[in-house]
């Protein structure tokens, strides 16, 4: 008789899950969610603290709007005094707790029906106007701040002069710097784009700066006895060695620039999601005002899925052993930096000397 597998615990210390069952957790945390948002909307006595009326009767009520239950009895009350025809109705959720069946609905309506307005545009329209401003705003934080944050966690000097600013004003909110970027940008979309970059920058010199000081110190160490000098450390063996969690650390940041969407469409003239979503809250259509936020949780989900399965691409070895898909994709992607190099050594005027860390001129 075989030997049944060693039983795997659920909760260890330092270690993952086996595959099937971390699938699962992965579906179940969606599912539960889902399951208490169902059992809030389907299940009567669990929470409806409101009446949809069915029939108004002779009560002065509107049929298919909701009443406290309350005011609901009390006309029904007034109304079986009187001699009138009471009304009749039905539990139900506020407005702005749409059923999970409403939702889904206004999922295909936010992109198959036509605006209100005439002025007004798309859905769709409405998510590429943000993704343009989340793209721009992040950007110019990722040009700027990265190079930045760099200089401070290699050179000390950098440091004392950059980040006690920027420990100072990262601590003030970026919605606080709205009306200053109205009056310096104007009312487009200048000032949206300078939110989210004040949102990040900050917070992304910070953190580069502390990604590069956790750079092993031995591979330092190493090319000084090689004899590298200041650039060729910087550019390859600082740069290279903190690439794969630096890249991580943007697609953290990426995220926070999302948090700050919002608040940036809402300075100067509304635009973008936020416009959509605030006028459909104006028409009380709260089942389109979720679809909306739930595209944008799913935009934000699936980029950030992309890019972590870019990190398995990019640095196969932070995973252990890659597949052949990923060791293919790597080769290609290597073939750039590859040939940049070689091209930079051809034109080097001769190798480093190990004693003296200068180029040997002799030697060419």
């Amino acid at each position: 008789m075989a030997a049944s597998s060693p039983r795997v615990p659920w909760f260890v210390v330092g270690r993952g899950l086996p595959p099937r069952r971390a699938s699962a957790l992965m579906a179940l945390a969606f599912v539960l969610p889902l399951a208490l948002w169902g059992a809030v909307s389907y299940v009567p006595w669990i929470w409806h603290p409101m009446v949809e009326v069915v029939e108004a009767g002779a009560t002065g009520l509107q049929e298919g709007k909701q009443y406290g239950k309350s005011d609901f009895q009390a006309a029904n009350a007034s109304a079986a005094l009187e001699g009138r025809e009471p009304a009749a109705g039905r539990p139900a959720n506020p407005v702005f707790l749409p059923a999970p069946h409403e939702v889904a609905r206004g999922l295909y309506r936010v992109f198959t029906e036509p605006p209100q307005l005439r002025d007004d545009i798309w859905f769709h329209e409405s998510v590429g106007h943000s993704l343009r401003v989340i793209f721009w705003g992040f950007f110019w934080s990722c040009a700027l701040g990265v190079p930045l944050g760099l200089l401070a966690g290699t050179f000390a000097v950098v440091a004392r002069l950059v980040e006690p600013p920027i420990d100072f004003i990262r601590y003030m909110p970026a919605p606080v710097f709205g009306a200053l970027m109205v009056a310096v940008f104007g009312l487009a979309d200048a000032p949206k784009v300078a939110i989210i970059f004040i949102g990040t920058f900050f917070q992304m010199v910070l953190i580069v700066a502390n990604t590069t000081r956790r750079l092993d110190r031995s591979l330092l160490e190493a090319a000084q006895t090689l004899g590298a000098s200041r650039r060729q450390l910087v550019r390859h063996v600082i740069v290279p060695g903190v690439l794969p969690q630096l890249y991580t650390d943007l697609r953290i940041l990426l995220g926070w620039a999302w948090t700050y969407l919002i608040v940036a469409e809402l300075i100067g003239a509304k635009s973008g999601v936020t416009a959509y979503i605030a006028q459909q809250g104006r028409y009380f259509n709260f089942d389109l005002v979720y679809a909306a936020i739930i595209v944008i949780g799913v935009i934000g989900l699936v980029t950030d899925q992309i890019l972590q399965h870019g990190a398995r691409v990019l640095f196969p070895w932070q995973r252990g052993e890659a597949g052949p898909v990923t060791r293919t994709v790597w080769s290609w992607v290597a073939l750039v930096p590859r040939g940049v190099m070689g091209l930079v050594r051809r034109l080097r005027p001769g190798p480093l000397s190990p004693v003296s860390g200068r180029v040997d001129v002799a030697a060419s």
